[in-house]
This record gives structure tokens, sequence and C-alpha cells, in this order.
């Protein structure tokens, strides 16, 4: 078996050559694996069906072009890992997008772009639980409870990598944005 026992070697070389019942069996087989990946991996579970349906059909559409038949879980992990980045990235966008009927300026702007991409640059840099904690709770809103279930943390677990996030970004930023005056932010009282 490859791939941690997904499907067979056979199965994949034969989903590679273009038969149509093995590249269905092949996605069939990989499909728990990748949403369950995704689960962990995106900030949000609408995020992670997303970008699980996404790797499927990907998947679906160019088996033909995996080179190893033995590399099916890291180039489907990879396809999901990119996908959870990009709707990472386009809710950044979005976000410092809303604010943009607050600015008067060209200066505002530009200073608000910078500090928007300090944020997110912060952000990136944490390690990966910390990281989807801080998202689904700060930038999206999420009562604690909802994020510790949905990551499978315990809520004072999930308090921990919060207040570890929020400090590591507050570290980080260390007066970097003017928006404070330099001075660093209140955290937040509520996880």
């Amino acid at each position: 078996m490859a791939d941690r026992g997904w499907v067979s070697t056979r199965l994949i070389e034969a989903a590679q050559a273009g038969d149509r019942e093995s590249i269905t069996a092949v996605v069939h087989g990989a499909h728990s694996h990748v949403r369950r990946f995704a689960e962990h991996l995106c900030a949000s579970p609408q995020d992670a069906e997303d970008a699980a349906q996404e790797a499927m059909i990907i998947l679906y559409r160019k088996i033909g072009s995996l080179r190893a038949t033995g590399a099916l879980a890291s180039w489907m992990f990879r396809i999901v890992r990119n996908e959870c980045l990009r709707r990472a990235r386009l809710l950044f966008e979005h976000y410092d997008e809303a604010g943009a009927d607050l600015v008067t300026s060209a200066e505002e702007e530009v200073i608000r772009r910078l500090e928007a991409e300090i944020v997110a640059q912060a952000i990136r840099e944490l390690p990966d639980v910390q990281r989807r904690v801080l998202i689904m709770r700060d930038v999206l809103g999420y009562p604690g409870r909802v994020v510790a279930e949905r990551l499978g943390l315990s809520n004072a677990a999930m308090k921990s990598q919060l207040h570890r996030a929020r400090s590591t970004v507050r570290l980080g930023l260390g007066g970097k944005t003017g928006a404070t005056g330099g001075r660093t932010p209140p955290e937040p009282t509520s996880a």
C-alpha cells in the first residue's frame, strides 16, 4: 500500500494512466484524509471544506501529472496547505479593504497598508496552532469555546495558545506600527 494505506500503488498507477474508475477510487480514498488535514490547517470549517474540495478537483484533473505514486499524500497536503494560505491571504486583503473608507489621505493609506502587512507577517510567523487560534478568535470573532472545539483543544489550552499568540505578535510588532503611537495596544480581556 502507498501513501499511508489510502490506496494501492497499482491503483494510483492505473489512475495516472487515465483509468476513470481508478481515478474515482483514488479521489474517494483520499477525501477523508485531505478533509481532516484541511480542518487542522484552515482557519474556518468553510475554508477547510473549500480547500478539501479544491484539492479533490485538482487530484481528479491532474493525477496524470503526479510523478511518483508514493508522493500522493505529500502532493495532496501541499495543495490543501496552499489553498488554506490563499484563503487566509484573501481574508487579510478583505479585512484590509474594509478599512479603506476610513482613509483620508494617500499618506494615511500607505501607512495603513504597511501596518496591515506588518501585522499579517507577524501572524504568519506564529506557530501553526497559535496562528489558527488567533485568526479564528481575533480576526473571525469566533467564541473561545467554538475555537477550542474546532481545533480539538481544551478551553484552557486554547486560551493559553491565544495568549501566547497575542504576546508574540505584540512583541514582534514592538512599536513597528504607527497607529498606536509606538505603544503596544492593550490585549483584549476575554478569550
